[in-house]
């Protein structure tokens, strides 16, 4: 797929799901505004990646996600800068994990912030771009906790059950035009937000960290195996194709069978 003169703006995109993402449209010829927190060493170094490896115009913005002022900011850039927003994916999300009774209410608020109302401040202000070029693609990333429930994750599944939500609104709102709205649900991943929840498991019950791992996987995923940043990126690039023109409001799990069962 050619997606050159292409823009794509990934929020959360400086490691985990969202760089490989960005990596996946970079690939198909995508200039790129990144996304994230991080290192600026690191950072400079994965632009030149992008620079280099892909050919492509390649940016990074730090907005904090959780202010709207920071992501109108973010979206004016890629327009300024790169010549619009043809692509937007919102990925960037963090998570908190209590008894709903302990659940303190600023992670309650961040966990909201991040996950659920970043999606909509920049949609809102991405979609002016897109219906003056009649063409765009809006991939929000879910989870399979946006079709499914956990104990004591009482803010993450309410912010992925939400954006599915606002996935089917901006897709009815954008119906007749050349832009789509969709969410892709992916279940384990092995990210540094995972990779956090296999070591608390680790040192709490004292296991092997193979051993901590399969104990996570074998819970919810039955397939017993991670999905991979590089698995969502390609079905990020698929819904940016023509071939899914047609699909429109849509929840997409790539969860190793979790919601199947």
């Amino acid at each position: 797929m050619n997606l050159s003169n292409k823009v794509a703006l990934v929020t959360g995109s400086t490691s985990g799901i969202g760089l490989g993402i960005a990596r996946a449209l970079a690939a198909a010829g995508a200039n790129v505004l990144l996304n994230g927190f991080g290192d600026k060493a690191l950072i400079d170094k994965l632009l030149a990646e992008f620079r280099s490896q892909y050919k492509v115009k390649a940016l990074q913005n730090a907005a904090d996600v959780s202010k709207p002022a920071e992501i109108t900011a973010m979206v004016a850039q890629a327009a300024r800068e790169l010549g619009g927003v043809d692509i937007l994916v919102n990925n960037a999300g963090i998570q908190h994990v209590a008894p709903i009774e302990e659940f303190p209410v600023e992670k309650w608020d961040a966990v909201i912030a991040i996950n659920l109302s970043a999606a909509f401040h920049a949609i809102r202000a991405a979609i002016p771009h897109m219906k003056a070029k009649k063409w765009g693609r809006i991939i929000n990333i879910a989870s399979t906790h946006g079709l499914v429930a956990s104990a004591h994750k009482a803010a993450y599944v309410a912010s992925k059950h939400g954006i599915l939500g606002l996935t089917k609104v901006v897709a009815l709102e954008t119906a007749t035009t050349g832009i789509t709205c969709n969410a892709i649900c992916p279940g384990w991943v092995l990210t540094p937000l995972v990779q956090k929840q296999i070591d608390a498991i680790a040192a709490r019950e004292k296991l092997a960290p193979d051993a901590a791992r399969m104990k996570l996987l074998g819970e919810k995923q039955p397939s017993l195996e991670f999905a991979t940043p590089e698995q969502i990126g390609a079905a990020a690039l698929f819904l940016c194709s023509q071939a899914a023109a047609q699909i429109r409001g849509i929840a997409l799990p790539i969860d190793g069978g979790w919601t199947a069962q």
